[in-house]
């Protein structure tokens, strides 16, 4: 499913506007994005949180040539599955 797939159904299932979905969806997105920025976590109950991680350097290898190669330390984002989406997906 893609974003205006997402919209759609929940424009269907809600009475609401696609519009007015897509302002609530890319709001909740905005959001998100905002707060793990800051380094804050964010949790749906249920649901999961999404939350950033910390890899640290490491080397790795180029695959055309072979070489090795030392990649640098980054903050990646990430989601942690709540038991009741864990459930659901079962």
């Amino acid at each position: 499913m893609n974003r205006n797939e997402l919209v759609t159904n929940i424009a269907e299932k809600s009475g609401l506007t696609k519009k007015d979905v897509e302002v609530v969806v890319s709001g909740l997105v905005d959001e998100i994005t905002n707060a793990l920025k800051s380094g804050d976590k964010v949790q749906f109950v249920g649901f999961g949180t999404f939350e950033t991680r910390e890899r640290s350097s490491r080397t790795g290898r180029n695959p055309q040539t072979g070489e090795e190669i030392n990649i640098l330390a980054s903050t990646v984002p990430a989601f942690r599955p709540g038991n009741k989406l864990k459930e659901a997906v079962k």
